[in-house]
This record gives structure tokens, C-alpha cells and sequence, in this order.
């Protein structure tokens, strides 16, 4: 047996630069890997056989709205499967804490992870360019969490430029409490667009990148999503991220996003007091908040 911790992430950065040719949005985006996430323990048999999915919901939610074969983790598995050739029984276990439609990346970390541990599992050896091709046919965000950490992302999320993590920062998360529906973020973004909204000024792709290793307080980032949401977005959901938002720098965030298109709210601290000082405030109104940092600040992910 291995197990996989899959890493939840941040967008410190997004910009939709618009559709390209194939049908996707071209994206500019600083992600940032975080210490807190879902846990993946893969088994195999000796004997050839099926590829089986347990979930264990850690989630707020009751349950998963979605059966196990829908789950990107699970097809992972069969990818690599029919690309490799490995057809021994397995058994793939899922601990589930990022919630869903939470900008978080869950579902691509969880499937960069099927991918990372099968491959040490049965001992295939795949280069990074080969896991790169299966993780950008399972999805945009995929080839990230094949080595997360930090990086300016563009393209469709498959052109990554890795980045020095920032150091001596906490990151405390706040989830509303729903989900968002990606395709109906960008649908909106369209629509909007073409009724004349205007995004914010774009920024050269260097100078996201040297951001980072500045303090916080000047980062530059910005999110189209929340833009959009708190101008054109439904009344709910801008109440919401507009609550959270200030709640996080009145208790002295340096930094403030919208991770993704949504639902995750963030801020970034300097001061590790001052960031549990702020847990402590936000769990009395909001049921899913949590205190983590860069992943690069904890030890190696994989458990075996």
C-alpha cells in the first residue's frame, strides 16, 4: 500500500484572457500549493482484476452528490490503466476534506495524485513529460499538482513557470458554504463581457512572478471572478464574499483573493497569532475555516 497526501491550492492571481481557438480560456494565474488536503492510500492485488474508488467524506456536506465513477481520481486510475498496461487489482481510497466547487483544485490534486502514486506503485517509471500528457487529459489544472508548489500558470493551465514559494506566511481559508459551478462562472464572464464589462488592467506575466517574493501587502493579484461577483454576480453570493473579504482584513490579513472562480474566500498573514486570532472570529459565523500554509514549509507529501 502508498499514501498520497493531494495538496489544496490557491489562486494569489487570475485573469481570463478569453476563449483560444480550442474552445478553452486562456488563463494567467499565480497558484500557490497548500499544506492541507485530501489523502489518497492505493492498494494492489497480485492478481489482475478492477479498479475500485472508497471515498470517506471528511466534508462538511452529508455526502458526495456523485457516484465514485465520476470522480476525477477514478479516472485517473483507469487513464493510466489503459496508457501503461498495469491491470492489477486496486483498491483506491479517498479521505475527502477540500470541499467541492471550492476553488481549491481538489479533484485535479486527487488526480495528479492517483497518477503520482500508481506510478511509484507499479514501478513504471513514467518521465515527467509522460505524466504531464496524462495529467493534462484529465484537466486544466492537473499538471500543476504533479510537483505543487508555486507557479505563474497560463495557457489553459498547462504552460507552468515554477516559482519560489513565499515564506513565514499563513493562510487562513473561508468557504461560504456553497459551491460554484465553474462552467457557470465562465458563462457568466462571457456574457458579461459581451454586454461591455471591462476587466482590470492586465499585468505583465514578470512582474506576477517577482511579486511573489515580495511582502504581501503589495502583491498585485487580482481575481476576474471576484470582479465579477461582487459587481455582476448574484446578491448572495457578493453579500457573501464581500462579508468575508472584510472580516479577514479587519483581523489584519495582508492579502485578501477569491481562490478559482469561487467559493473559497482567503487571506494571507504575516503573523501567526494574528492568523489564529482570526480563526477563532470566522468559525463563530462561518462553518468551514482553516489555517494552513505553503506547502514547501512541510515535509516530503508522500507516506508510505
Amino acid at each position: 500500500m502508498i499514501t498520497w497526501e493531494a495538496p489544496a491550492k490557491i489562486n494569489l492571481h487570475l485573469r481570463v484572457k478569453g476563449l483560444r481557438a480550442d474552445g478553452y480560456h486562456a488563463l494567467e494565474s499565480v497558484f500557490l500549493a497548500l499544506d492541507w488536503g485530501d489523502t489518497l492510500r492505493v492498494d494492489a492485488s497480485w492478481g489482475k482484476g478492477t479498479c475500485e474508488l472508497v471515498r470517506n467524506c471528511l466534508l462538511p456536506q452529508e455526502a458526495l452528490p456523485f457516484s465514485p465513477e465520476e470522480d476525477l481520481a477514478y479516472r485517473a486510475a483507469l487513464l493510466f490503466r489503459q496508457k501503461t498496461g498495469y491491470d492489477r487489482a486496486l483498491r483506491i481510497e479517498l479521505d475527502k476534506r477540500i470541499p467541492l466547487g471550492a476553488g481549491l483544485g481538489g479533484g485535479s490534486s486527487d488526480a495528479a495524485a492517483v497518477l503520482l502514486a500508481l506510478d511509484r506503485l507499479a514501478r513504471t517509471g513514467l518521465s515527467a513529460s509522460a505524466l504531464k500528457v496524462l495529467a493534462e487529459a484529465l484537466g486544466s489544472d492537473v499538471p500543476f499538482f504533479l510537483s505543487p508548489g508555486a507557479a505563474l500558470v497560463c495557457g489553459r493551465g498547462e504552460e507552468l513557470t515554477l516559482l519560489d514559494p513565499p515564506k513565514d506566511i499563513w493562510v487562513v481559508l473561508v468557504n461560504p458554504g456553497f459551491a460554484q459551478d465553474t462552467a457557470g462562472a465562465f458563462r457568466l464572464l462571457d456574457a458579461e463581457r459581451g454586454r461591455g464589462w471591462l476587466l482590470p488592467e492586465e499585468l505583465a506575466p514578470e512582474t506576477l512572478g517577482k511579486a511573489l517574493s515580495g511582502p504581501p501587502g503589495l502583491w498585485p493579484y487580482g481575481n476576474d471572478f471576484l470582479s465579477l461577483f461582487l459587481e455582476r454576480g448574484p446578491a448572495g453570493r457578493a453579500r457573501a464574499y464581500g462579508a468575508i473579504l472584510e472580516s479577514l482584513k479587519a483581523l489584519d490579513a495582508e492579502f485578501t483573493g477569491l481562490s478559482g472562480s469561487g467559493s473559497t474566500c482567503f487571506g494571507v498573514f504575516i503573523q501567526g497569532g494574528a492568523a489564529d486570532r482570526a480563526l477563532q472570529v470566522l468559525r463563530e459565523e462561518w462553518s468551514f475555516v482553516r489555517i494552513t500554509f505553503p506547502l514547501a514549509r512541510s515535509g516530503n507529501a508522500v507516506l508510505q
